[in-house]
């Protein structure tokens, strides 16, 4: 007996196929639509990450800032940070432990090539997610925001969690490939081939922007 469609899971991708749909993006209305950009931090952009560099990211990353900005959309940077004496960090016990190290002055900074710019948004939060504990869901509904183009280090933690967030919240979204990446590349493919598909559109930065123009 055949599984209801709705059990089904998409069968894996080959290696050499692409990770973005091949189908164009409708036009995105810079009204109703906010780029959304995850810990592209002067902590975390300079760490290694695959498949692409974090100056990869960040460069794809600013062509879509520009191009909002340009557009008069919104732009919203999101960093992690931390008191000083660390309490309102999390403390649970886990196996693997994700606490950030070498915690310098400007770690969490947002790296030069993106800003802020006037006119844009800075969301500080205190865990892998952007909505929880913050003021970005207040912001977007404010603004009448209804769709999110993601980006930002890294794919599978804090891009990923704010976009499982975004979903449930209804918000529609658009998951940029080449504007994100991973501490480890199976990490990244591996949401992007079989969690973002089911959270919204995934495409590449050049597809934003051609919805953009």
């Amino acid at each position: 007996m055949r599984r209801s469609a709705l059990l089904d899971f998409p069968p894996r991708p080959s290696k050499m196929e692409s990770t973005c749909s091949s189908m164009s993006l409708p036009p995105i209305d810079p009204a109703t639509t906010a780029l959304v950009l995850i810990d592209l931090q002067n902590g975390i952009a300079g760490l290694p990450t695959s498949p692409r560099s974090g100056a990869d990211v960040v460069r794809n990353c600013a062509r879509l800032a520009d191009r909002f900005r340009e557009r008069g959309g919104l732009v919203i940077l999101v960093r992690v940070a931390f008191a000083p004496d660390r309490k309102d960090a999390l403390s649970v016990p886990t196996d693997q432990s994700f606490a950030p190290r070498n915690v310098t002055a400007g770690w969490s900074e947002i790296v030069p090539e993106l800003g802020p710019r006037e006119g844009d948004l800075v969301i500080t939060k205190r865990q892998w997610g952007a909505f929880y504990g913050t003021d970005l869901e207040l912001q977007l509904r404010r603004r009448g925001i209804r769709t999110l183009v993601l980006g930002g280090i890294s794919t599978n933690i804090g891009v990923e969690s704010t976009a499982r967030a975004a979903y449930e919240l209804g918000f529609a979204q658009v998951l940029v490939e080449d504007g994100m990446s991973a501490m480890q590349a199976e990490a990244h493919q591996a949401t992007i081939r079989f969690v973002f598909p089911r959270l919204g559109n995934v495409r590449s930065a050049d597809d934003v922007l051609q919805a953009l123009a």
